[in-house]
């Protein structure tokens, strides 16, 4: 099981702009890969990694992707942006089996749900996802797919209010379980790749017993 310790982001401002949060997560290096092919039905792995840090009132990422094929098609939030590129973070906060699924396509669309797994898992309120903060490098408007040797990225401040299920609260020295995915199931080169590995038979993203761990220090 894969662990990162997740530490403070350095700023002044108990909620820094998302420029500043995004040049702070570049600070911290090469950070994590989502590497992991777990199903040889689907072998293309595009270069992703991410970081990942916290603050007061907001978790951070960023994801960094190189890939063959980008699509952003879909523009509204709680749309189905697996379908183009799509990184996503699925957390769960306590031992209660609930966790919550955030993702991501290149325009920032987003799609919340949370639940205890595929089947009960319910989408957000839209207003509750509308909290969520985006800085992405491919705009805002949805695009068709294109292809190349395309690189681009998405910081994204996730407020500790959107765990709306559970009182998160003051993050240092807490615990969570977690897993961070790249995926693009309707690309010309369907993906499935995986920070921490999925033993299941066929692409699952939603098995909480297959997260790693993230300690906030």
């Amino acid at each position: 099981m894969r662990i990162i310790e997740v530490k403070k982001l350095k700023t002044d401002r108990e909620i820094p702009p998302m420029a500043e949060v995004s040049a702070r997560l570049d600070e911290l290096g090469e950070g994590h890969e989502i590497g992991t092919v777990n199903w040889q039905s689907h072998t293309y792995k595009p270069e992703v990694r991410f970081n990942i840090a916290w603050g007061e009132r907001e978790v951070y990422i960023k994801y960094y992707v190189r890939e063959a094929h980008v699509r952003a098609e879909k523009g509204s939030t709680n749309e189905m942006v697996c379908e183009d590129s799509c990184v996503e973070f699925f957390v769960s906060p306590e031992d209660d089996g609930i966790y919550y699924n955030f993702e991501f396509n290149p325009i920032g669309t987003t799609l919340m749900g949370s639940g205890h797994g595929r089947h009960d898992s319910v989408r957000t309120d839209p207003a509750v996802v509308r909290n969520i903060r985006r800085l992405t490098t491919m705009g805002s408007e949805p695009f068709a797919e294109i292809s190349g040797d395309i690189r681009w990225s998405i910081a994204v401040a996730i407020p500790l209010e959107t765990f709306f299920r559970h009182n998160v609260g003051n993050l240092e020295g807490k615990s969570f379980r977690a897993n961070f995915y790249k995926c693009g199931d309707k690309l010309t080169t369907p993906h499935f790749i995986t920070w921490n590995p999925v033993g299941t038979e066929k692409p699952d993203y939603h098995r909480p017993e297959y997260f790693g761990i993230l300690k906030f220090v």
